[in-house]
């Protein structure tokens, strides 16, 4: 039985996405597909539009039979430590044959020649890496050059071209995990048809960018972005505007993060995960200085070259949640996520997660109080803090995670 993997934040799910996994189903013939999916923070260091649970919902009203939720600790991380944290939970099921993933190349013919090559972290690779950022370089520029230059000469020509484009990058790191994990699972990609990633703005057809869509919605409504999304989709999330769970913006958990920025010192600052270089200092010296206290200047105030609108969102996503070093070593993060958290399942999934239950390497968690983990301490912390922003402030949302059972479908 094929049972395809893909790793998704759906925010929102719209026609792009639809594309993707009709044709990934398509592709492998799969009879059932399970969805890894980013919890209320995501991987560019935003808060979701709307909820894990709204989300998920979309995602088996699309056909998915299982979503898991990626844990906080590998969703707001770099292309590196989010790809392994969601192949690592594809793999730990035990049943999927099959990741498929969206990318700039539409083959894996030359990702799976660097993967197969960058997957040891050669010391030349890390060197490399270390000598592009000291030139001023982005992490992600950096890494694309230091690829290229570590490897061996006309072995992967074009590598820094290639993984300067966001889903190719994303892709690579994909087989990386793979190779690293020793799994058996297949990889696939689909080439991302009509919006590009970072498309602020719709182009012709049906299928816009989510970037595209969140503008849309938050500038003129969403009947305005609704044609771009399947119509599950748009009445998802048409119920939870209405009902006062959305929509969720960096400035609407603004309060939060000030406080954060403001009561804690530089020093305490800096034990911040991926607070590097002194940037708590710098956080500390602009703040008295923004033209207004909003996220949105302190983002303006802080990106330089060096330092990617990502990285620094991820950053204040860190301080926020209160992330420490400590919590987030390479020790640490190489072992994985410690459980699979279903947030839904359809009456294939059911049978799916019996399944799983006898071949799955780790535990599967339908409630919080059935296990004690760091990692699940950080989700539940995580799903308080984005309830406490809502435009509807209520108890059963800040508790939602310990109450909420899997969404059924």
């Amino acid at each position: 039985m094929s049972i395809v993997g893909v790793i998704v934040e759906y925010n929102p799910l719209h026609h792009g996405h639809v594309y993707h996994f009709t044709r990934a189903k398509q592709e492998t013939g799969a009879e059932a597909a399970v969805a890894v999916m980013s919890g209320n923070f995501l991987q560019r260091g935003e808060p979701a539009i709307v909820s894990k649970w709204a989300r998920a919902e979309m995602a088996l009203s699309m056909g998915a039979d299982v979503v898991f939720e990626l844990p906080a600790a590998y969703a707001v991380q770099p292309a590196e430590w989010f790809a392994y944290g969601a192949v690592s939970l594809l793999n730990a099921t035990g049943l999927v044959t099959h990741l498929v993933f969206g990318s700039e190349e539409g083959s894996t013919d030359k990702l799976q020649e660097l993967a197969s090559l960058l997957a040891e972290e050669s010391s030349d690779l890390k060197g490399a890496v270390a000598e592009e950022l000291a030139s001023g370089a982005s992490y992600p520029a950096a890494y694309a050059a230091a690829a290229e230059r570590a490897l061996a000469r006309g072995t992967a020509e074009g590598a820094r071209g290639l993984l300067m484009q966001p889903n190719n990058s994303l892709g690579l790191h994909y087989m990386i995990a793979l190779r690293r994990l020793g799994s058996k699972v297949m990889p696939l990609t689909i080439r991302r048809e009509a919006a590009g990633y970072h498309d602020a703005q719709p182009g012709e057809g049906p299928i816009a960018s989510a970037t595209a869509i969140r503008r849309l919605i938050l500038a003129e409504g969403l009947p305005k972005a609704s044609p771009y999304m399947p119509d599950y989709a748009a009445d998802i999330l048409a119920r939870e505007l209405r009902e006062g769970r959305g929509p969720v913006t960096w400035e609407s958990l603004r309060p939060q993060l000030l406080h954060q920025l403001l009561i804690h010192p530089a020093e305490q600052l800096s034990q911040t995960y991926e607070m590097t270089e002194g940037l708590e200092y710098r956080i500390k010296k602009l703040l008295p200085n923004l033209a207004k206290p909003t996220v949105t200047h302190l983002l303006q105030a802080l990106k330089t070259k060096r330092y990617t609108h990502t990285k620094l969102q991820r950053l204040l996503v860190h301080v926020l949640l209160g992330h420490n070093k400590r919590s987030f070593t390479r020790e640490i993060l190489s072992k994985g996520p410690g459980y699979l958290r279903v947030l839904g399942f359809t009456d294939k999934g059911r049978e799916l997660l019996k399944r799983m239950r006898k071949t799955a390497s780790l535990p599967i968690l339908t409630r919080p109080s059935d296990l004690s983990h760091p990692q699940l301490e950080l989700d539940l912390r995580a799903s308080a803090v984005y309830a406490s922003c809502l435009p509807t402030l209520d108890t059963n949302e800040l508790y939602r995670d310990y109450r909420q059972p899997p969404i059924q479908l």
